[in-house]
């Protein structure tokens, strides 16, 4: 019987597996659009489980299922279907456009729109655009992507900060940064550097290209007035990737490369050059009152009555030796890396994405490098069929070995070239470094002196949905912490350069910030016939605090030990603590008739700590207007327009961008009095204070032509930004100098057009080009005044000779107008006043004028072209600025034919087309031995017109068959140039035109000039 009973045990088992499996089988068939041409990429998964495939290049796809199953076949822009699995092998399907996807969906931080149902300007650039930009920071991929942005580098130094300004400036005084929004939440993304004296730091560094699926640029009011008192400068959405449902891909992104220089920048003398120099300097100094005819006079006088003070005598009696420092301080072909393993997947419950990277670059001067190792873990769950849970979260550690730059800082290694005369040379005769040279060496300063910067930062959101019992109802609560570590450390030796004075000098800096956000939305979406309605209203609540330390000392022990417990003299500690809080109540809702005629409104009422309690509360707004002629029926069967809106909208926002505690009378309580602590007024106040305001008018047309192969949008701008905050002068009677009031107006006006053309589509070969243009036209309206009802013109204190004031450009560079240099005396000339009816040659008698333009340029602009033909593919793009003007700021020391060129420091090879007789025609003045002060004028004020070929891409898609062999679902190896091309309008100026904001030139790491080897594999 037992027996008898295993016996039909097993044969029953038998039965169970032979049914279970006759019941899968292989379904093969091909996807593609209701043009007949295959999708790749489609995906194809089993419903209600991580069983699923994408289709190949072909749309073919093959998968093994249960019969009776349901697969769903989806794909971006186009309507999803469910096919059951029946008796047949085969399911070929046509997937059809969905005319509710049909237009892209913007994400604009609180909530995402169709981009038909927009009805302001808002440019989203998606990952494709983003990965594998070989630079630290991710906003360096927007230049010239977006129209009516600016963008430029404070330094070539990897992890630097970048300047952006969206459709010009909004305040004289308070911040011109955007803001930056992550994943749904307003973040802090401000420079992070210890030091203002080296090299800055981005917050944005600790965050991988390769984890961020799309960047929103938000530029009206219509679409950053949900962000009230920040957004005034625009909004900048970042947006992570998540996870996708189906079967577990796993992706590996990588490249490496090296990088240069993008421009060589200003030639420095060579040792004999600067020697002639020098002799012609004495000849024309003192010629013609000691009878001197000839250099070689000259040089007699020099080293008999004038005395080398300069090291010739040894430089010649070495047999002229010539160093070249610029080659020394070069770290030519400077390796980038980087590396980056992902994976997401899940089912039609729930989904990841995963991300572990690392990223290496070395600086092309030496040392200075940087490295960053980041993840990411993103999950979102389905708790229940109304309850979902999602969170999004990256971690990151930076590290960055910056360097003294910025200004003549003559410890720097950038600057050596410019500043350490090629008469020192770099080593002694053992091989040992030299360090008798007439500024510190910067190769033994590299070696031993200490500029580093640690960055943690770890950003978490996380979000719970409810879908109500009402239908379309749906309830969100939001928390989110970005949490910043910011360690720095300071060290200059005790044999040369800055610590050498006081045997060694150190400085520790410590920073931890954490900012909190905790967000509760309702949103509520609905069609009713052809009316269609979705609003939203949230309750926001920010806090930052912030916790800071440092020390100093000086009087180190030994050589080698470099942290503060080895200084026998602290020089300084401090510590501060900070804290802001933001509250506010926003609602926001959009209707459209039947997608043809579309309306939206933003209302936010917004509080800051930042004011007082009778100005702490403000509110803000805007509204929008559409239509979507394209819907209409005398369009909607037209096949040449396939796209057609004009839109509208206007608004207020903010700028909050101050001090703490301005609106508040402050006491400082870091003094001492006879060793005892003491106090001292340290702020007059103003109770009245508040935020700058902001009112935009913004009309477009977006148009779709021909299959939409002809697309682009046409906008007009008008920023009209009020109660500007000055620095009003005080009668000192009060004790204080000045109080800060909301007192001046400036408005920015400006078109932009993008247009993007599809010239050649087929299977095998497309080509498309496009780009877009900006203009912005900036004038200041009004500024303070004093008693007698003069404008108290507004200076800029970061650039010398830029001025404001009402009717001129913001910070309008102010200065003498250059007559060009004396034909018959070698002299440089000045008008007298704006007129230019007469010239001097006394600095002191020529009148400070407007120049006519300001460093913001008025005309930028961006091209780009793709090419693919049978998985090869090119891409290409450039960037313009330009109706702007930057200024040299170094010339006294360096461009001047004067002794700090011939004596003291070193020059430009621009000098050697100098004046020598009369009837030369030439900008650069007779040499002369002595030292000239500091002449602010118009002859070192260049255009700064440029256009840069920032990034060409040239690569290969493998053929699906081949991966597939592999074990791969696609396979891309490709080569990028980064900044392979600048050109410039104004042959004189000779640093890189990509200056920061300030407009001024300064002697820092140029942006660099990269190659790439990259492979992109997916498993």
């Amino acid at each position: 019987m037992k027996k008898t009973l295993h016996g039909l045990l097993t044969l029953f088992m038998v039965l169970v597996v032979q049914l279970v499996f006759a019941q899968e089988k292989t379904v093969t068939g091909t996807v593609v659009d209701e043009e007949g041409l295959p999708l790749p990429g489609v995906n194809v998964i089993q419903k209600g489980s991580n069983n699923g495939v994408q289709t190949n290049f072909d749309g073919e796809y093959s998968i093994n299922v249960p019969s009776g199953s349901i697969l769903v076949f989806s794909y971006v822009g186009f309507a999803p279907q469910e096919r059951s699995i029946g008796s047949s092998d085969t399911i070929n399907v046509t997937l059809a456009v969905d005319a509710a996807a049909l237009d892209e969906v913007v994400v604009m931080g609180y909530v995402a729109k169709r981009r038909e149902d927009m009805t302001g300007s808002t440019v989203q650039i998606d990952s494709d655009q983003i990965n594998q930009i070989p630079q630290a920071t991710v906003d360096q991929a927007l230049q010239g992507r977006v129209a009516g942005l600016q963008i430029s580098s404070s330094s070539g130094t990897p992890g630097s900060t970048q300047d952006i300004r969206i459709r010009g400036i909004s305040s004289l005084t308070a911040g011109n940064e955007p803001l930056y929004v992550i994943d749904g939440v307003p973040v802090i993304n401000s420079n992070v550097g210890g030091n203002s004296s080296s090299s800055s730091l981005s917050a944005l560094a600790s965050l991988s290209n390769n984890d961020i699926e799309s960047i929103s640029v938000l530029k009206d009011a219509s679409a950053t007035a949900v962000y009230g008192a920040r957004g005034a400068n625009g909004v900048i959405v970042i947006t992570t990737k998540s996870g996708k449902a189906g079967k577990t891909r796993i992706s590996l992104n990588s490249y490496y490369g090296f990088s240069n220089n993008a421009i060589d920048g200003p030639q420095p003398l060579s040792g004999a050059q600067r020697e002639m120099l020098l002799y012609e300097s004495v000849l024309n100094t003192y010629g013609e009152n000691y009878n001197l005819s000839t250099p070689e006079e000259a040089a007699d006088f020099y080293f008999d009555q004038l005395g080398d003070g300069y090291g010739y005598q040894d430089w010649i009696d070495a047999g002229r030796p010539e160093a070249n420092w610029g080659e020394l301080v070069t770290n030519d072909d400077a390796p980038i890396q980087e590396h980056v393993v992902s994976a997401t997947g899940g089912t039609d419950d729930y989904n990841f994405y995963t991300s572990f990277g690392y990223f290496e670059q070395e600086a092309t001067v030496i040392g200075s490098t940087f490295d960053r190792v980041s993840g990411s873990l993103n999950f979102s769950k389905d708790l229940s069929e109304s309850l979902e849970f999602s969170t999004s979260n990256t971690a990151s550690h930076t590290f960055q070995d910056g360097i003294l730059e910025g200004s003549a800082y003559f410890s720097s290694p950038h600057s050596a070239k410019y500043f350490t005369p090629p008469l020192n040379q770099p080593y002694n005769d053992d091989g040992t470094f030299n360090l008798g040279t007439a500024l510190p060496n910067p190769l033994y300063i590299s070696e031993n002196d200490i500029d580093e910067s640690k960055f943690t930062r770890i950003l978490s959101n996380n979000s719970l949905t409810w879908h109500t019992p009402i239908q379309n109802l749906s309830l969100k609560s939001r928390a989110s912490i970005d949490y910043q570590v910011y360690d720095y450390k300071r060290y200059r030796n005790r044999v040369t350069g800055d610590g050498s004075s006081t045997d060694g000098y150190g400085e520790r800096t410590s920073r931890k910030t954490a900012t909190y956000v905790f967000q509760n939305s309702l949103n509520y979406f609905n069609a009713f016939g052809n009316h269609n309605v979705d609003i939203t209203v949230l309750q926001e609540y920010q806090e930052y605090r912030n916790n800071y330390l440092f020390a100093a000392g000086d009087s180190f022990v030994t050589d080698g030990l470099t942290n503060l417990a080895s200084s026998g003299n602290p020089t300084s500690a401090s510590a501060s603590f900070s804290d802001w809080y933001i509250s506010s109540y926003l609602a926001t809702g959009s209707y459209n008739f039947d997608s043809k005629y579309v309306l939206n409104a933003t209302y936010r009422r917004e509080g800051n700590s930042r004011f007082s309690d009778d100005n702490r509360w403000g509110n803000f707004w805007a509204f929008g207007a559409a239509w979507n002629l394209h819907r209409e029926s005398f369009l909607s069967d037209s096949e040449f327009v396939n796209n057609l809106k004009i839109r509208g909208s206007y608004g207020k926002t903010g700028n909050a961008n101050i001090g703490i505690n301005n609106y508040q009378v402050l006491f400082n309580y870091n003094a001492d009095y006879a060793g005892t602590g003491a106090s001292y007024p340290a702020g007059y106040g103003n109770p009245d204070l508040t935020w700058e305001t902001s009112y935009t008018l913004d009309v477009g047309l977006d148009f779709g032509l021909l299959q939409n192969r002809l697309t682009g949008t046409l906008g007009y701008y008008d920023r009209r930004s009020e109660d500007l905050l000055f620095d009003v002068p005080l009668s000192f009677t009060t004790g204080f100098s000045s109080q800060y009031r909301n007192v001046g107006s400036m408005k920015n006006t400006g078109f932009e057009a993008e247009l993007n053309i599809d010239a050649v589509r087929s299977n095998d070969f497309n080509f498309s080009f496009g780009g877009n243009v900006a203009t912005v036209d900036n004038e200041v309206l009004e500024v303070a005044q004093d008693a007698n009802g003069v404008d108290i013109p507004v200076t800029n204190n970061v650039a010398a000779g830029q001025r404001s004031t009402a009717g001129t450009m913001a910070y309008e560079w102010f200065m003498p107008t250059w007559a060009g240099v004396d034909p018959e005396t070698g002299v440089d000339t000045y008008y007298t006043d704006e007129t230019r009816s007469e010239t001097t040659t006394d600095f002191g008698q020529a009148d400070r004028v407007f120049q006519g333009a300001s460093a913001l340029p008025t005309l930028t602009a961006g091209v780009n072209i793709h090419v693919d033909f049978k998985g090869f593919f090119l891409d290409a793009q450039g960037y313009y600025a330009g109706g702007h003007k930057i200024y040299e700021a170094w010339h006294r020391y360096l461009n001047q034919p004067n002794l700090y060129v011939t004596g003291v420091y070193n020059g430009y090879t621009s000098l050697l087309d100098r004046w020598q007789q009369p009837g030369d025609q030439t900008r650069v003045a007779r040499a002369v031995y002595g030292g000239q002060p500091w002449t602010y004028n118009s002859k070192f004020l260049f255009d700064g017109d440029y256009f840069r070929l920032r990034n060409v891409t040239f690569g290969y898609d493998l053929e699906p068959e081949i991966v597939e062999n592999i074990g791969m679902s696609g396979a891309r190896i490709f080569l990028r140039g980064t900044n392979l091309y600048t050109w410039v309008k104004d042959d004189n100026l000779v640093y890189d035109p990509e200056v920061d904001a300030s407009g001024m030139t300064s002697i820092v790491t140029p942006p660099v000039q990269s190659f790439i080897l990259g492979v992109n594999l997916n498993f």
